[in-house]
């Protein structure tokens, strides 16, 4: 039985384009990046053959042709640290070939988690992928699985999230972090003796991991050495501030302290006002601030993030992910090499 004239198939504009049928369906249905040139010719082809969905790819191609909208919520712009990433974040925009995406960069100084994962909501309203710094929290899980509904892609940027949506992450493998900053204040003390820790929150899922990353190998390779119970500065200066003062109050024979979370400008204002110089200080990411802190002294040495490396990282991925290149199904995992910094090399 011959087949009866019907509207022209994918096939038919595989052929009239000079492509395999497998092109036509990553064109329409985005399932993988198309080169433009070849795009095109699709659409010339769909157009001349009378394919009735060759309105669909015209839209695809426009689609493909905006620039995407890619948006970021940081923590405090007070915090040099994150004014510092937002630059970075848009240097490496800058640097991505056109059509270049636009980014939208929301600074939050109220980080309750209700908060937060508001802020997202609103800005998935008029952004195409979205990237945040956040605590772990059941409300931002619950944000990120609404916007992932909605075909929007989430990535966690610096410390990673537990949200099974989740697009990716990137940041630095905070094991290392931890257990490098346990391995300097092991050799660099003068004795064995108390260790202060100070961090942001426990609900930073990267704090946590050095936190336990760096106690395990202070019980592993240097018994000597007592970690006292952590204080939280929930990210805040003023906290910080007066969390440093009471842990070198209280601990007169304090040997050294690692600040694994934010606040730092604060346990800095803090070591300047008590005269400590024998204390062995670790924190993290180099900024003006800590740049000066260890060209002062007052901080031993730094782990940074790679902003510039990191951010150039996130804006591919975000990309891809809204041009839908494929990543075998799985969540991103970008683990960069941290730096490691001292008064010699700054």
């Amino acid at each position: 039985m011959q087949r009866q004239s019907s509207d022209p198939t994918m096939a038919d504009v595989a052929r009239a384009a000079g492509v395999g049928v497998a092109t036509v369906d990553r064109v329409i249905n985005r399932r993988a990046a198309v080169r433009p040139e070849t795009a095109q010719r699709v659409l010339a082809a769909a157009e001349a053959v009378g394919f009735r969905r060759a309105g669909l790819i015209r839209r695809r191609l426009g689609e493909q042709a905006r620039p995407p909208r890619l948006g970021f919520v940081l923590q405090s712009e007070r915090s040099a640290f994150y004014r510092e990433l937002a630059a970075a974040i848009r240097a490496a925009v800058q640097a991505m070939p056109e059509p270049q995406p636009r980014p939208e960069i929301v600074f939050l100084d109220d980080l309750m988690p209700r908060r937060v994962a508001q802020r997202l909501l609103e800005l998935g309203q008029c952004c195409d992928a979205l990237a945040l710094v956040a605590a772990d929290h059941p409300q931002i899980s619950q944000a990120v699985e609404a916007l992932s509904a909605q075909g929007l892609p989430v990535f966690a940027l610096v410390s990673d999230l537990s949200a099974p949506t989740l697009a990716g992450h990137v940041g630095v493998d905070n094991r290392k972090v931890g257990r490098t900053a346990a391995w300097i204040l092991s050799r660099l003390c003068r004795r064995p003796g108390q260790i202060g820790l100070i961090l942001g929150s426990h609900r930073y899922l990267c704090q946590e991991q050095c936190e336990v990353s760096f106690r395990s190998y202070l019980r592993e390779a240097a018994p000597g050495f007592q970690v006292l119970e952590s204080m939280v500065s929930l990210e805040d200066v003023g906290l910080a501030h007066a969390a440093t003062l009471e842990l070198l109050h209280c601990y007169p024979d304090l040997v050294g302290v690692y600040v694994a979370g934010g606040g730092v400008e604060g346990v800095i204002e803090a070591l300047r006002e008590v005269d400590r110089p024998e204390l062995v200080t670790v924190c993290h990411d180099l900024t003006e601030v800590t740049r000066q802190a260890l060209l002062d002294g007052c901080v031993t040495t730094v782990l940074s993030h790679p902003r510039e490396w990191m951010a150039t990282r996130l804006c591919e991925q975000m990309v891809a992910a809204v041009r839908r290149i494929p990543q075998n199904g799985a969540k991103v995992q970008a683990l960069l090499p941290f730096l490691h910094y001292t008064a010699a090399n700054v």
